[in-house]
């Protein structure tokens, strides 16, 4: 029995490299049926012209077709199901994914190619329909599904979500066992808990994974990122929990393990405003976060209240000023966009934006997705129809007619904010004493603005106290190349394989002529 598990994102920009990202979950199912003894595959098939992917479709003849589908790719993930029908007709095709668990009366249409919707966290329902498939066991009691049957559409009980995370198989593991996937760039984006404590009316994901959040273990999470720096030569991660701070105590336990197993890793994360504090934040740098992101959204306490953030402009201040002073590089999250927002409440995001004084930020325009609170309630007052996302040919439906001037204005005052931090570095050291992820960030910022003695002085100070960490050998290697200096460049190069045997920038370094 062989298992295909697609993706496909249908954005436009095929030369982007994050097209090559598939979501998280899927990694895990394509683990889970690889550990328990089936044949599976996992495909991103994003940038790919249709003839290639019936050449694969027809190659690896899937006896059975998962294929993930997100609201920005919900046409795109049905054309697939309908090539995947044309090819292979006795395949077995299930949809599952984030908007499919609400979207499931669409999907499963009179003349649909899709057999089984599944509804939820997946592992568990996947495993079973596959075992059914495997035994010709019936699968229309299995719980968490939804599917077509005598013209009408059958909903199963409600999947219970897997309550121990860590008994779930690490991706990285299983990944090589794929077609379409740069390796590297998978593994860099882990995720470390499923749900979210907030209940943002933007958001779906409390629909999705339920009231509670679950968190993995910090061992099981350094134990993912050990393998995925020895296996794919990776130094730097980004976690993409929706708020990786909300079990402090299980942060400063990750912390504390990163510096103990001596990871020498840099990181980022996201978090909420009120889901910080300052000895958390100085764990956190020392084990190597370099940025937060946090989804601060607006500066009016109107605007802030209509989205559900339940946070107040004076919290984020607060947050922010402490981020920046620890030394940890600030992302910000704003929405715009938003029906009812004033020039007023624009003018509040923008002197927010300028007082917090952002290393950078994102700037979207408030969107509908199933299972979120503001998509029901436009249903319920006839502010939209509940087919939007069937008759809408855009990737991303916007609550509001873009205001581009609105927009601009935000990503304007977000990159105008250069402030000078050689002073800030100085009280950050004094502060934590010696902190790799200081050196990187000053070193970094020197070497921008031609200051290259200084960034120098920064990346040895990094190689003296931790001749093991090997930031500072590649950073120097950076440096030096950039200055001309190839000879002396490949010098460290070299150093840092001899740490990270796999890493891939110092490698592609070496075999440049």
């Amino acid at each position: 029995m062989k298992i295909l598990l697609a993706y496909q994102s249908g954005l436009p920009h095929r030369n982007d490299a994050y097209i090559n990202l598939l979501p998280n979950g899927l990694c895990y199912l394509h683990a889970s049926l690889l550990e328990s003894g089936f044949n599976s595959l996992i495909a991103n098939f994003s940038a790919w012209p249709t003839s290639n992917i019936i050449d694969e479709l027809l190659h690896f003849k899937p006896d059975i077709i998962g294929i993930s589908q997100w609201t920005h790719n919900r046409h795109h993930s049905v054309e697939l199901a309908s090539l995947c029908r044309k090819i292979v007709p006795d395949s077995l095709i299930i949809m599952g994914g984030g908007h499919a668990t609400f979207c499931y009366e669409e999907i499963l249409t009179t003349d649909s190619p899709v057999d089984i919707v599944v509804r939820g966290e997946a592992e568990m329902t996947l495993m079973e329909l596959v075992a059914a498939a495997c035994s010709k066991w019936k699968w229309q009691n299995i719980a968490g599904i939804a599917f077509r049957d005598r013209g009408k559409i059958v909903v199963t009980t409600p999947r219970e979500n897997i309550d121990n995370l860590d008994t779930l198989p690490l991706p990285v593991r299983y990944l090589d066992i794929s077609v379409g996937i740069d390796l590297e760039l998978q593994s860099e984006f882990i995720v470390t808990s499923r749900g979210c404590p907030s209940t943002c009316f933007f958001c779906s994901s409390p629909d999705f994974w339920g009231k509670k959040v679950r968190f993995r273990s910090p061992d099981a999470i350094v134990e993912e990122i050990l393998l995925i720096r020895r296996k794919y030569g990776l130094i730097y991660f980004s976690i993409r929990d929706d708020t990786f701070t909300a079990d402090r105590k299980r942060v400063i336990e990750f912390c504390r393990l990163l510096q103990e197993q001596d990871a020498n890793i840099l990181w980022n994360c996201q978090s909420r405003v009120t889901a910080i504090d300052e000895e958390l934040l100085i764990q956190m740098k020392l084990a190597g976060c370099e940025c937060i992101q946090l989804g601060v959204e607006s500066g009016s306490p109107r605007i802030l209240r209509q989205l559900g953030k339940n946070i107040l402009p004076v919290q984020i201040e607060k947050a922010c000023k402490l981020i920046r002073e620890i030394g940890i590089n600030l992302s910000v999250y704003l929405i715009s966009n938003i029906p009812g927002e004033t020039n007023d409440d624009l003018l509040k995001t923008v002197e927010l934006v300028r007082h917090v004084q952002p290393d950078d930020g994102y700037v979207s325009p408030l969107a509908y997705y199933p299972g979120t609170q503001l998509y029901k309630e436009a249903v319920a007052s006839n502010s939209i129809t509940s087919d939007i996302f069937v008759n809408s040919p855009q990737a991303a439906l916007y609550a509001a007619p873009t205001n581009v001037k609105a927009s601009q204005r935000l990503i304007k005052e977000l990159a105008k904010n250069q402030p000078d931090k050689s002073y800030s570095f100085k009280q950050q050291k004094s502060r934590l004493g010696y902190c790799y992820a200081t050196n990187v960030l000053a070193g970094e910022w020197y070497r921008q603005r031609g200051e290259f003695d200084k960034a120098e002085h920064e990346f040895c100070e990094i190689s003296r106290q931790q001749p093991q960490n090997p930031w500072g050998w590649f950073l120097l290697g950076d440096l030096y190349s950039e200055m001309g200096e190839m000879r002396k460049g490949r010098g460290y190069y070299a150093k840092v394989l001899a740490i990270v045997p796999e890493h891939g920038p110092s490698k592609a370094a070496l075999t440049v002529t």
